[in-house]
């Protein structure tokens, strides 16, 4: 059976729970005059790229893109297996003659290695009614799915959507695929199934779950019905 957690928290029992409170434009305790203030988000800091993360990332990438392992990698540049993991791991600078027999082994400029160290960051940025309408596999009758933005790289790929169910729409509890999903409701009221547990939403709740387990709207009880959902997964390697 599923295990379902709830989060009936109010602002009171905010401090209880591990999330920072701060009245605005007040400066907390402790904390230099100008200094950034973190989000209540457990994320961790993000920490600068090294040349070596970067040349590691890029050698991995581009034997995988040619199917290449790491021990046929090595025994083409003429270096060890545990050579090759150290530098995919950004653990050590190699020397440049290793770099350039790296190089060699996966056909491409010795630059080529070094192109991702000045790492781009993604934003994507849609107009109000100007997402994309996706046909997504196993959409039924009347779900428009319309996608909010897009993530161009990285290990996770993210997929915002803005679903509508019009009065026409076809109840489907059956989609399933990896990863971990999000729902934030706006307007109608739906029942949604997840597994063998269903959910009566209504404007304001929330629904993260597996979406590996089996999902969807079983009963639309007040149209039309549109709620954001946000789909996380594993991104596949080249």
């Amino acid at each position: 059976m599923a295990q379902v957690t709830k989060f009936p928290v109010s602002l009171a029992d905010r401090g209880k729970v591990g999330v920072d409170t701060a009245v605005a434009g007040s400066q907390p305790a402790g904390l230099p005059a100008g200094s950034d203030l973190a989000t209540v988000s457990s994320a961790p800091q993000e920490c600068a790229k090294t040349l070596e993360k970067a040349l590691g990332h890029q050698v991995r990438l581009l034997r995988r893109e040619r199917d290449l392992s790491a021990a046929e990698l090595g025994r083409a540049a003429g270096i060890s297996l545990g050579m090759i993991s150290k530098i995919e791991n950004g653990q050590i600078s190699p020397s440049l003659s290793t770099i350039s027999g790296i190089a060699n082994a996966l056909n491409v400029p010795f630059t080529s290695l070094f192109s991702t160290f000045e790492e781009k960051r993604d934003c994507s940025y849609v107009k109000n009614g100007q997402g994309l309408i996706i046909d997504r596999g196993g959409t039924k009758v009347g779900h428009v799915y319309e996608l909010l933005g897009a993530s161009l790289g990285g290990d996770l790929a993210v997929e915002p959507y803005l679903i509508s169910l019009e009065d026409d729409a076809t109840p489907y509890p059956n989609f399933r695929h990896a990863g971990i999903e999000f729902i934030y409701m706006l307007s109608g009221e739906v029942v949604y199934r997840h597994l063998n547990h269903d959910y009566h939403l209504s404007p304001g709740d929330s629904l993260m779950f597996d979406s590996a387990g089996l999902h969807g709207p079983v009963q639309l009880v007040r149209t039309p019905v549109t709620y954001v959902t946000v789909i996380i997964y594993p991104r596949q390697p080249r």
